[in-house]
This record gives structure tokens, sequence and C-alpha cells, in this order.
């Protein structure tokens, strides 16, 4: 009765449906070990904001300066204490994941130091922040700071030996990006940030190591700042805002550094202590609460969809049976009929704009044309069940979120019937 009501109310082949459940009775053990986690972070959560004492009387919101703004306060204070932090910064005034490093580095860079990149070149978006390519209007470049980068090595791995080089007395800020972006390598696990951070230490202990940690809050049972990270940063709109927070993003780690954030955020002066929270507080504590369970239903269909690609022929990083790092799949599907087939199958599985079709077009900051499926209530909640991809060889597809794993499932076998249907793939 199941199956033939999914099949005819989604126009799904029988072959396919098949094969997805197959395939999901695989993994059972993968499933309980993710549960495990959603479990110990679920009670992290809990814990946090029952020490804090989070009442009815900090759902309210403030408006104009927000001065003795108590919901948004207890919210940083939650923050903090779930990511073993001496301070958070946690404002709907950074509206992605970029802005708040883009806020995080500012602050916390003067004119003449020296900015590192562990991890290679950093994704497009950044690089425009960074500006070290190409001239953009207020980049840190622009603002006399100097950059540098520690290149991959050929497998995509951190190069430690290059990174042992590179870090010098004037290296002021060590930027770790753990999430692959679009580049088709490992995203860094909890124990490779910790060598990273051990080793820039060792060679100048006042160097701040900042970890770019969206895609992977809740993931694990650790975060950057329990493995001696003094700044992590990410988007409210990816795993920590559990799907219900509208916007925003968070700073956190350590006291001075998330100061100096807020300082670039608001006014040197004012800092945290400035910035109505609107009315969203509630929303975002809300989300927070239901973030590690979102998580793990978005690892659960990454998990799913690994397996389903690995035995249809397709390379993808991780494997399903491979420890993770954040919720993102990167598959190599080889053609673009492939990547438009899978996008237009996510779009079909959207509860939002299904009835769009996906197209290629030029996006700005990238380098080509970028195809991007997101029926989202969030415009751009990648927590949400989302894939993107771009449009150049070998033609890699990033698939992540799913706010529950029966959307996620479903949304992976529209997907799959769409290539299935256009000859691409076959059981």
């Amino acid at each position: 009765m199941f199956k033939e009501y999914v099949c005819k109310q989604f126009d799904i082949e029988n072959e396919v449906f098949d094969f997805c459940e197959k395939c999901e009775k695989e993994l059972k053990e993968n499933f309980e070990q993710i549960d495990n986690i959603a479990y110990y972070n679920q009670a992290k959560v809990l814990s946090a904001m029952q020490k804090h004492r989070l009442s009815d009387a900090h759902l309210n919101g403030t408006t104009g300066y927000g001065y003795n703004d108590i919901g948004r306060d207890i919210l940083e204070d939650i923050y903090a204490d779930i990511f073993n932090a001496e301070s958070a910064l946690v404002r709907q005034q950074l509206i992605s994941g970029t802005h708040a490093l883009t806020v995080a580095l500012f602050g916390n860079l003067k004119h003449g130091d020296e900015l590192l990149s562990v991890v290679g070149a950093p994704y497009d978006t950044m690089e425009g922040v960074i500006g070290s390519k190409r001239k953009v209007k207020g980049s840190l470049c622009e603002h006399g700071i100097i950059y540098n980068e520690v290149p991959l090595t050929k497998d995509g791995k951190v190069d430690f030996d290059e990174l042992q080089k590179k870090v010098g007395k004037n290296t002021r800020l060590a930027l770790i990006q753990r999430s692959k972006g679009y580049e088709y390598r490992e995203s860094l696990s909890i124990e490779t940030v910790k060598k990273i951070i051990e080793t820039v230490k060792s060679i100048n202990k006042n160097t701040i190591c900042m970890v770019d940690n969206c895609y992977c809050e809740f993931v694990g049972t650790k975060e950057p700042t329990d493995v001696g990270a003094d700044l992590i940063v990410g988007s409210l709109i990816k795993n920590p805002g559990g799907g219900l927070a509208p916007v925003g993003g968070y700073i956190a780690g350590k006291s001075e550094y998330v100061d100096n954030s807020a300082y670039r955020l608001t006014a040197p002066g004012m800092g945290k202590e400035v910035g109505p929270s609107l009315g969203v507080t509630h929303t975002l504590l809300q989300g927070l609460f239901a973030a590690p369970t979102v998580v793990a239903s978005a690892i659960k269909g990454a998990t799913l969809l690994s397996l389903i690609t690995e035995k249809c022929g397709y390379e993808v990083m991780p494997k399903y049976n491979e420890k993770r790092a954040d919720i993102v799949d990167a598959i190599k599907l080889g053609s673009p009929e492939a990547v438009k087939a899978f996008c237009e199958g996510i779009q079909a599985g959207a509860p939002v704009d299904s009835y769009v079709k996906p197209e290629p077009w030029d996006m700005p900051g990238y380098d080509c044309q970028v195809i991007m499926a997101a029926g989202a209530f969030i415009q751009g909640a990648s927590i949400e069940l989302s894939a993107d991809a771009p449009m150049k060889d070998p033609y890699i597809v990033y698939f992540q979120g799913g706010l529950n794993y029966p959307h996620a499932k479903l949304g992976i076998m529209t997907a799959i019937d769409r290539m299935y249907k256009k000859g691409i793939i076959s059981f």
C-alpha cells in the first residue's frame, strides 16, 4: 500500500523504489550510530538550556538599540556552553556564514597582520572577502592584510610539512575550513582539526586558530572548541538553526576574539551590548533545540545516497561506511546531463517550488555556471534538502540537508528516478 502510494504520488518507478528500499535495509547499524550521536548532542543542548534557566520571559524580542535584551543574552550563553566556549555572538544581523566569517576576520586582523589559510584556497565567496586573486572593494587585502595559504597535497590532504614552514611570527590568524566547499576532498575530521591547531600553536602560540564550522555542527560529539580552537564560526540557516532559524550566524570562542568581532559587527565601545532581536529569539532557540535530530536526519539521507550512488558505480565522498565530518555528499556524476537530472529530481521532491526546473546560471562569485536545487522554506537554507554543482568537469554534485529523514529519502528517490528514466543509471 505504501509503495503504491509513493510511486503513484511522485511518479517513481517500481524498480527505483525497490532498489532504494533494499539499500536502506543495509544501513541499520549506520543509522543506530547516527542516532547515538544525536542523543548525545540533544542531551548537551537540553542541559545547556536548563543550566542557564531558560524561561518564557527570554522568548520575547526587543527593537531599536536592543539594550538589556535578556533573550539575546541567554541565547548567546547557551551557545557558548554547548560549544565549550568562553563567549558567543549569535545574531540575526549576521546574514550568512560568509558574513560571520568576514566579521570575525575583520574584527581580529589589523593592517600588516598575516592571514594563513590552512586548507588551500578558500571557496569562491570567501575569496572575494580576502581579495588575494582579484581586486575586490573592501576586501581584507585592500585593507592591508597579508594573505598566505598552505596548498593541499595531491590527494587533498592537509600538508603538515608545509604548514610548519608557513606559520611565522606575523601569522595572526590561521583559517581552517572544515567542509569541502566545491573541492573534491575529505572534510576535516575533529582529529585533523586538533592536529592542525597543535601544529600551529607549537610554532606560534599567539596565532588565532579560527575554524569555519559550517555544515559540521552536531555531526559528531565534539566541536573544534573542544580541541583548542580559539574561534568557531557558522551559519544559523545550516546545522545549528535546525531548519527554523530564518537568518543568522554565530561566532564562538575566547571572549577577547568574540568581543573583537562584536565591535566590528556593531560599533567600537558597544559590541555585544546592542542589537535588537526583533522577535526571532524564540525561533533561534527552538531551532537550536531541534538541531541535533535535524542534523541526524540529514546525515541519514546522505548515508543512504552514498550507498545508492556507490552501487550505481559512481565515486562518492564520503563513502556510506566512512566517518563523517559534515552533512555533505560529493558525487562524481561525470556529465552535465547526469547533474541536471539529479538536481531536477531533488527539486521535484521539494515542498516549495517543486514544479520549478533548475537551470545552470552565472552565479556571482563563481568561475563557472552553477546549478542549484533547493525548494526550501528559508532561502538558501542548506540544512534543508538541496543539491548544487559547478557545471564543469568532472561534474560533481554536492548534496546536503533534510529536515527529516522521510523527506530526505523521498527526495533521493525522485533524484535517482529522474536519472533512471533518462537512462543515465541502471540497477
